[in-house]
């Protein structure tokens, strides 16, 4: 090929030329030489710990919009399977206004273990004021039949 010619017969006045024009050298060794830096360098960078840092919790919140916050209802509702007519609810509504209230943007999402064990207190809690209200009417009732 015309590159062997240039390299076998020619190559002092082709990197001449090269240089000049400011042209990457397209000569098999050239070709060959850069390939090889290419390996060493990437054979040397095999992670890239060294270049990551950790981030605060405050450097990853996203910032507010219109755009996104919709785009993220809309990828809510789909991914985990939601009537679209959720965000109508009144309590997802409430639930929306006290996230915006939180300072800085931050907000605490509990983990599975932590709402499954808020939804069995509350549900305790309603059994026991419900059984306490049951024991004041069944006091009540018996009182009136004497």
């Amino acid at each position: 090929t015309l590159r062997r010619h240039l390299q076998s017969v020619h190559k002092a006045q082709y990197h001449q030329w090269a240089k000049e024009a400011n042209f990457e050298s397209k000569l098999p060794d050239d070709v060959k030489k850069r390939k090889e830096q290419n390996r060493k360098i990437e054979a040397e960078q095999k992670t890239l710990d060294a270049h990551l840092q950790d981030m605060t919790k405050a450097d990853r919140v996203v910032a507010y919009s219109d755009p996104a916050f919709r785009r993220a209802i809309l990828e809510w509702i789909v991914i985990t399977d939601q009537p679209i007519s959720a965000t109508e609810h009144p309590q997802y509504r409430t639930m929306m206004e006290i996230c915006a209230r939180s300072p800085n943007g931050i907000i605490t999402i509990p983990d599975r273990n932590a709402t499954r064990a808020g939804i069995m207190r509350a549900f305790h809690e309603q059994m026991s004021g419900l059984k306490d209200r049951l024991q004041v009417s069944c006091h009540r009732s018996k009182r009136s039949h004497i």
